[in-house]
């Protein structure tokens, strides 16, 4: 293999994924260190902190059961704001379009942006369009940009992450990813799978508002699964993590394709799940908070904090075992968001 190609799995969000970003993009347009590399950048000026964050969607299909490229561009930039602690204000949109592409669906995918901005109580400011030449783009391609207002004295990172500490998850794992390789793939289920894609920022604004100290990390996972985005918090923070598999909280549809495909659900992208690493203190009045929000009532906490370490994160299985969990090898669903 070429050493010097990109590969589709330099996009999955796993060990290719931060082998470009840490030996050629990071270092050269930025040097951000290891422990600087959340889902927003945090910008001083005279008023306080203000975060910024981007990304790009190039999900295939643009259409999928429980939404569209569109409402999972505005979901995405607004919870990777919310995972600093900020108040999202502002959202850019960049359209990629390719000739051909059919102006009613884009009016759908539009549609869908302003509301899912309404909902998320953000305003769409300035945006740019582009068209490129039949088979030169697949469709549509959306790139979202976004700024957020971060309290003073508010301190969210991953590399917060404490001995001791427990982590949680607002609901079920896997629901996104599932959604779209049902539709991409054309499998005929049982049960309709939705997408879990939803604007977070609520939820955690109320957890901030009760919380403020006990909270020191928050990350959705995305690209990767639980499993990416837990040892991404355990190499930032330099401690070891402990997963409980039985406390996973998984619905049985997705537990059933990804038995039957032979994925882990633990590296299957979700598109509105937070993991909330807290105090042990705290604990259980963070989870009763999620679990009294419509986003968070299947909340569990899934794990602690176990040691000071190297990054090493594992999972006790339903066994009785302990295996490692690593980030994602390759790429297990191309195109996911």
């Amino acid at each position: 293999m070429d050493k010097d190609l990109i590969l589709l799995g330099h996009g999955s969000g796993g060990k290719l994924s931060h082998q470009l970003l840490d030996q050629l993009i990071i270092p050269t347009l930025s040097g951000v260190p290891l422990a600087g590399q959340n889902d927003s950048a945090l910008l001083d000026h005279s008023g306080g902190q203000l975060a910024f964050t981007t990304d790009s969607y190039v999900v295939d299909p643009i259409f999928f059961p429980g939404g569209n490229i569109g409402d999972l561009a505005i979901n995405g930039t607004v919870n990777d704001l919310a995972m600093v602690g900020a108040q999202p204000l502002a959202i850019s949109v960049g359209l990629i379009l390719e000739e051909g592409f059919s102006r009613s669906e884009l009016s759908e995918i539009l549609t869908a942006m302003r509301q899912a901005a309404d909902q998320a109580g953000v305003t769409i400011v300035t945006g740019d369009t582009k068209v490129v030449p039949r088979g030169k783009a697949d469709r549509i391609f959306i790139n979202t940009s976004g700024i957020g207002q971060v309290r003073p004295g508010l301190n969210i990172s991953g590399a917060n992450a404490r001995v001791g500490d427990k982590i949680l998850i607002n609901g079920s794992i896997g629901d996104h990813g599932i959604a779209v390789m049902a539709r991409r793939e054309g499998l005929e289920l049982d049960t309709e799978i939705k997408s879990d894609c939803a604007a977070l920022n609520g939820l955690v604004a109320e957890l901030l508002a009760e919380e403020t100290e006990a909270i020191h990390v928050l990350r959705d996972p995305t690209r990767g699964g639980v499993a990416t985005t837990l040892k991404e918090i355990a190499l930032q923070s330099q401690v070891s993590l402990s997963l409980d598999e039985a406390a996973l909280p998984l619905k049985g549809p997705v537990r059933g394709v990804c038995a039957l495909l032979g994925l882990d659900p633990l590296y299957v992208a979700n598109e509105g799940k937070v993991l909330v690493v807290v105090t042990a203190e705290a604990a259980e009045r963070v989870l009763e908070q999620m679990r009294s929000h419509p986003l968070g009532r299947e909340a569990a906490i899934i794990g602690e904090v176990s040691a000071s370490g190297d990054g090493r994160v594992e999972l006790e299985t339903l066994v009785g075992g302990r295996r490692a969990v690593e980030m994602l090898s390759g790429e297990q669903l191309p195109r996911i968001c």
